[in-house]
């Protein structure tokens, strides 16, 4: 992780109590998951997605869509709840998208998503949980 201090910090060894193994691959070591492998890539359901790291809400349901590439896939997070450096990884050039509050790699960002944003955020499915919105 980078040198940063986030509002949400713990050692690497108190994440690893915290994240199941996967998470912390992902969300500490910047890694991805299999396409396709996440619950949460058919979730539907009105709430929002949150980081399993700290909590924070990230991303809204109603901006969620199905962009086929086997991540779910957001037009635009809440305001304030991520952000971005650049990836130079793996001989390209990405936006990589990390939580606000405690600086976990979540995904990426392209600028190949649906009105209005144009954006996509590609985002690891473990590295969240989703809230349901309560009824009523």
């Amino acid at each position: 992780m980078d040198a940063k201090t986030y509002p949400v910090s713990h050692t690497e060894a108190e994440w690893r109590e915290i994240l199941t193994p996967e998470q912390y691959y992902i969300m500490r070591e910047h890694g991805t998951e299999r396409p396709g492998s996440c619950a949460l890539l058919h979730e539907k359901r009105q709430g929002s997605f949150t980081c399993a790291g700290c909590g924070q809400e990230l991303f809204e349901s109603s901006l969620k869509f199905e962009s086929g590439t086997g991540w779910p896939s957001f037009n635009d997070p809440v305001p304030g709840s991520v952000e971005t450096t650049t990836d130079r990884s793996f001989g390209m050039v990405r936006t990589e998208v990390h939580c606000a509050r405690c600086g976990s790699h979540l995904g990426h960002v392209f600028p190949d998503g649906p009105p209005p944003t144009g954006l996509r955020y590609c985002i690891n499915g473990v590295a969240m949980n989703f809230e349901p919105k309560a009824a009523g």
